[in-house]
């Protein structure tokens, strides 16, 4: 008698929990961008038509992953690696290479813009990821130094926050590969003396670290970025002021679309809706993670803990700097902020995690 084979359906927890994002993130940014967007392009839909059409393309990566092979992605790991790398030495070449807001983080590519620090979260995890998924003796030279030329290329833009997570998401597997605990000892001291020259050596680093060490000194001592956050905050209370009633919006709250969207969630929700809306977010690395522990092979475990630790390290990064418990990184909130390259990536790794999912026959 031939048993049925198991049937091969999508995850709906961790599909519908990152839908659930995408949409809200779409209202979001519709409901805070209308007023800056009337002031700067004289259209107040522009960021939300933007949005949409990102958020189309992201759907499209998600769908497309979801049916293709993560196995395949093995073989095309140095490819996508290498691609990324060029594309990060890209921003710094006259003519391709956008420099906005004292940095040089985007490739013009035609038809439109991308930042390919966003890219590198997504390619270093499948490298890695298959690299790793081999057992190898006396890699920790070779992981260093990859890891040192990529995190010096996305410094040279700079973008500290990004190479934070690049770093953790690396360690992360790199350690759960087996390593030997007696590298993690090494890593500490050095990424902690090379983090703290970073920050010494740049002046507006230091002003940061120096405006959030200030904050417990008195309200009028934060800067003004820092005093308008927990302003919104406080103004949420318990309940929020309700849905499109936020004042920070009106131009006071500097990147409300962006890095410093969650201020304008927890003004409107107030704290049981951001509450509610943490959960969801927690879901979704919930969901990763589970879907790394039953993974049927080494180079799905390894992945799908990868793409879940670079999404879940950034929103944590992200909520910690918005309610003052580490200083302004700059980091986007995943699935929520505006930003084209980071929604795209994001759902193309949700995409990959759906097909470990059904591959695996997760429940």
């Amino acid at each position: 008698m031939r048993t049925a084979a198991p049937s091969k359906k999508p995850d709906f927890i961790l599909l519908f929990a990152t839908l659930s994002l995408v949409i809200f993130g779409l209202f979001m940014i519709y409901n805070a961008s209308s007023v800056i967007a009337f002031r700067d392009f004289a259209d107040k839909y522009y960021y939300i038509k933007e949005q949409s059409f990102n958020a189309v393309l992201g759907l499209i990566a998600l769908i497309f992953f979801y049916f293709f092979d993560y196995k395949r992605l093995y073989t095309l790991a140095l490819p996508i690696l290498c691609m990324a790398i060029l594309l990060l030495i890209a921003v710094f070449l006259p003519g391709v290479g956008v420099y906005a807001l004292g940095a040089h983080r985007w490739v013009n590519v035609g038809f439109t813009v991308i930042q390919p620090a966003e890219f590198v979260k997504l390619s270093l995890a499948i490298y890695l990821s298959a690299w790793f998924s081999t057992k190898e003796r006396g890699r920790f030279f070779a992981f260093s130094l990859l890891l040192g030329l990529v995190l010096f290329l996305v410094m040279l833009q700079p973008d500290m926050g990004t190479a934070s997570i690049i770093l953790f998401e690396a360690i992360v597997l790199y350690f759960l590969s087996g390593a030997s605990l007696s590298h993690f000892m090494l890593m500490i001291p050095a990424v902690g003396v090379l983090g703290a020259l970073l920050i010494l050596l740049a002046p507006y680093r230091l002003a940061r670290l120096t405006a959030f060490l200030k904050t417990g000194d008195g309200f009028e001592n934060t800067s003004y970025h820092v005093k308008q956050i927990l302003i919104a905050l406080g103004s949420g209370g318990l309940f929020g002021v309700g849905a499109g009633n936020s004042l920070q919006k009106y131009a006071y709250l500097p990147e409300n679309v962006t890095d410093s969207i969650f201020a304008i969630i927890a003004e409107e929700f107030g704290f049981l809706g951001s509450i509610v809306f943490i959960l969801v977010i927690f879901v979704v690395v919930w969901r990763g993670f589970y879907i790394s522990a039953h993974a049927k092979d080494a180079f799905g475990k390894l992945l799908a803990a990868g793409i879940i630790s670079f999404l879940g390290v950034q929103a944590a990064i992200n909520l910690a700097a918005m309610t003052a418990l580490i200083p302004l990184t700059g980091v986007p909130l995943p699935f929520i902020s505006y930003g084209g390259s980071a929604l795209l990536v994001d759902l193309a790794a949700i995409g990959i995690l759906l097909n470990i999912s059904k591959q695996s026959h997760v429940r």
